[in-house]
């Protein structure tokens, strides 16, 4: 796991990693995120508005399998939800986790 977060804080250094709720939303919508990645103990609320964001614009979330503790001890900001908007990096960051399923209704 330790390798993961290593190529996540990568992707934040060559400005490649939106975080936090709002800055995901957007990279969604934009069409730039091409994934989200999220903590273990995100709440409830928090991760039904990212499944459903991900689920409109197609995108695929990754449990990081870590919370958000150790995110932030990783990254230097404590942050529950981050989208990847590099196909390079989100192939070995997404070749690694696991995907959480998406089951949301989009109405």
């Amino acid at each position: 796991m330790s390798d993961i977060m290593g190529t996540v804080t990568m992707c934040r250094r060559a400005g490649k990693l939106q975080m936090g709720m709002d800055m995901t939303k957007d990279a969604c919508a934009n069409g730039v995120a091409k994934g989200v990645l999220v903590a273990t103990d995100i709440s409830e609320k928090s991760l039904k508005e990212v499944k459903f964001v991900c689920k409109k614009y197609n995108t695929p979330i990754y449990s990081l399998g870590i919370s958000m503790e150790e995110v932030g001890f990783k990254l230097g900001k404590k942050i529950g939800i981050a989208a990847v908007c590099d196909k390079g990096f989100m192939k070995k960051i997404g070749s690694v986790l696991e995907e959480v399923e998406n089951d949301t209704e989009i109405l």
